[in-house]
C-alpha cells in the first residue's frame, strides 16, 4: 500500500512513516520542501503523479497562542483550512481515501460531558476554528477519516512531557493548571491505529486518545514526575494564573467509543503510554 504522509517531520508523521515501513507498506513522507500544501498547483502535481492508495494528512499549524496574532491569521488559515481543502479536492477527484487529524479544540470546552463525534462544533480560538474548517473540506470527500485527538505527545517534537522534564532540572516546585480536563494521546499509539484504519473502508469521524480516567494537566504532571523518579512538588492552580493569547477549553473530554464500535483496538491506557514514552526518551 503506497501512502503519502504530509507533515513527515512532525511528531505524528514521523511515527506513521516508521510503522508503515515496519508493516511492509510504501510510505512517502513530504514536508514543505517537497509539497507546500498552501500551493494548490504543487498539491495537485505531487498527489496526482504519485499513484497513491491513500493520503494521511498530518501537516498543520499547531502553535496555538501564536496563531492568535492578527497578522498571522491568514497564514494559519492557509495551512490548516485552505491547504487541507486543496488536498481534499485532489483526493476526491482521484477517488483516494484521505485521513485528517483534527482536535478537541473544534468544541467550545464547556460542561463536563465527553464530546461525541456528532456534537455541534464551536471553536474558542483560531487554531480550533481553522482545524474545524479543515474538517469541513475533508467531509466533502466520501472516503474520509477524521480523527480528533487531544494533548498530543511524541518523540519527534516539543510537548508537555518534555517541558515538565526540562523544568524539573531547575525547579523543585511547579504550578500546573488543574481545571482543564482530558486525556493525552501518544503519537506512537495513534500511528498504529491510523494505519489499522487506513487499510479499511470504515470511513467517518473518530475521537481518539489514550484510554483511562480523565485527568487534568496537574494530574498528568504528577504522574510524569512519579514515573520518571523526579522529586518535584506540583501545586494545582486555575487557568487564570496562566493567561494566554488563545482561550483553552476546560472540557477536553472526548467520547472514545467510536473506535471500538468500528471494530478497531483502542489505544492503551495513558499511564502505560507515558511509561513507554519515557523509556524512548532515555534511549
Amino acid at each position: 500500500m503506497k501512502i503519502l504522509v504530509t507533515g513527515a517531520a512532525g511528531q505524528l508523521g514521523h511515527d506513521i512513516i516508521v510503522q508503515a515501513k515496519e508493516r511492509g507498506m510504501d510510505p512517502v513522507g513530504v514536508d514543505i520542501a517537497e509539497m507546500d500544501i498552501t500551493d494548490p498547483v504543487a498539491v495537485t502535481e505531487v498527489i496526482s503523479r504519485g499513484n497513491y492508495d491513500a493520503v494521511i494528512h498530518c501537516a498543520a499549524w499547531t502553535a496555538v497562542d501564536k496563531g492568535e496574532e492578527p497578522e498571522l491569521f491568514e497564514t494559519v488559515e492557509a495551512i490548516n483550512a485552505l491547504g487541507t481543502a486543496y488536498i481534499a479536492k485532489v483526493c476526491r477527484d482521484l477517488d483516494i481515501p484521505l485521513m485528517y487529524f483534527s482536535t478537541d479544540y473544534v468544541f467550545d470546552g464547556q460542561g463536563t460531558e465527553p464530546w461525541k463525534t456528532d456534537d455541534e462544533k464551536n471553536p474558542l480560538n483560531v487554531y480550533g476554528l481553522t482545524k474545524s474548517e479543515g474538517e469541513d473540506y475533508v467531509f466533502k470527500n466520501p472516503k474520509h477519516f477524521v480523527l480528533r485527538i487531544s494533548w498530543v505527545f511524541g518523540a519527534n517534537g516539543i510537548n508537555f512531557i518534555k517541558k515538565m522534564l526540562e523544568l524539573a532540572k531547575t525547579h523543585d516546585t511547579l504550578t500546573v493548571v488543574d481545571d482543564q480536563i482530558g486525556l493525552p494521546t501518544y503519537t506512537w499509539d495513534l500511528a498504529r491505529l491510523s494505519l489499522d484504519m487506513i487499510e479499511t473502508d470504515k470511513y467517518g469521524t473518530y475521537h481518539v486518545a489514550n484510554t483511562g480516567d480523565f485527568i487534568s494537566w496537574y494530574d498528568f504532571a504528577r504522574e510524569i514526575f512519579h514515573q520518571s523518579g523526579k522529586n518535584v512538588k506540583v501545586i494545582p492552580v486555575g487557568s487564570d494564573q496562566y493567561p494566554a493569547k488563545a482561550k483553552r477549553p476546560s472540557n477536553s473530554r472526548m467520547d472514545l467509543s467510536s473506535v471500538e464500535k468500528a471494530g478497531f483496538t483502542p489505544l492503551p491506557a495513558w499511564q502505560d503510554a507515558l511509561s513507554r514514552y519515557l523509556e524512548t526518551l532515555e534511549k
